[in-house]
């Protein structure tokens, strides 16, 4: 499968994809970088901060949707902004993989024993100085959640044909703290998914539909 046309995916078929060691580069390094990254745009390796989030895959019958969240304007970083739930690392937390996991049980109140982890994106570096590690992770509805009301503004699903055609991957360029940066942006309705979140998608969508 070169693409992903069809709003229904063979849940084997996407298994498989995840369970079968194979080479990939992805496209996106990190924040603002396309094939590669800029000498001097992250702080050094040893200075990155580990975080995890979860990409959360829903099954809602024959079709896939992929679940984020608006995060409530006060907060002080990335107010207002659409993400995926997930959070840094703890000290007490001995992978990603527990990472992503806690961190989406804390936010969203999404139980870990509903979720299927599938694998893991390669790591994507931000300009804020975090290394995240993109978890993907199928849930079956129906479930229940109880979001962080100091967090989290708002829940919701887009379709994943609709993320995985990039027709609708728009490149766009701004300044950000006076450095001219390109990203990506998906607009879906009145959501604007952009920066880290989209780039993990675009990731994904590369992982998915690779030789």
């Amino acid at each position: 499968m070169s693409s992903l046309p069809s709003p229904v995916i063979d849940l084997y078929w996407l298994r498989q994809r995840f369970a079968t060691a194979r080479a990939f580069s992805q496209p996106l390094a990190g924040d603002g970088v396309i094939g590669g990254a800029l000498p001097g745009q992250y702080p050094t390796e040893d200075r990155l901060r580990p975080a995890a989030v979860l990409v959360p895959l829903i099954e809602r019958g024959p079709e896939l949707t992929v679940l984020f969240t608006r995060r409530t304007d006060h907060l002080h970083h990335h107010a207002g902004q659409i993400s995926f739930p997930g959070g840094r690392a703890e000290p007490a937390d001995a992978t990603a993989l527990v990472t992503a996991l806690r961190e989406t049980e804390e936010e969203i109140g999404l139980a870990q024993g509903r979720i299927e982890v599938l694998g893991c994106l390669q790591d994507y570096r931000t300009v804020t100085g975090y290394r995240v590690t993109p978890v993907v992770g199928l849930v079956r509805a129906p479930f229940d959640l109880q979001p962080d009301d100091f967090e989290v503004a708002e829940i919701f699903e887009v379709p994943l044909p609709f993320l995985m055609d990039p027709g609708n991957h728009m490149r766009k360029s701004g300044n950000l703290n006076g450095m001219k940066r390109e990203y990506y942006s998906l607009v879906y309705g009145r959501y604007d998914i952009w920066g880290a979140t989209a780039g993990i998608v675009v990731n994904l969508h590369a992982f998915l539909t690779s030789d």
